[in-house]
């Protein structure tokens, strides 16, 4: 979860899945560049972004639980993959 803690643009927290670290781009320390999935409050990814963030800041969050994860997989089109 990112909050005003990781960096004052997140005055409304965000859940996000972070992908990397991108570590060829220039910032100040204690600061940082990632790649990271914005997630839904079902835990799917609905955005891609690059964000300027303090890694201190950063906050886990425990994934959905699974049975919702589940059940919400079973109504969609397509059957099991």
């Amino acid at each position: 979860m990112l909050t005003q803690e990781a960096s004052p643009q997140f005055a409304k927290p965000i859940t996000v899945r972070v992908i990397r670290e991108l570590t060829d781009r220039n910032s100040f320390h204690g600061w940082a560049w990632i790649q990271a999935y914005v997630l839904d409050r079902n835990g799917d990814a609905v955005q891609r972004r690059e964000l300027f963030v303090r890694p201190v800041g950063l906050r886990p969050v425990p994934p959905p639980s699974r049975s919702r994860a589940r059940s919400r997989r079973r109504g969609t089109a397509g059957g099991d993959r």
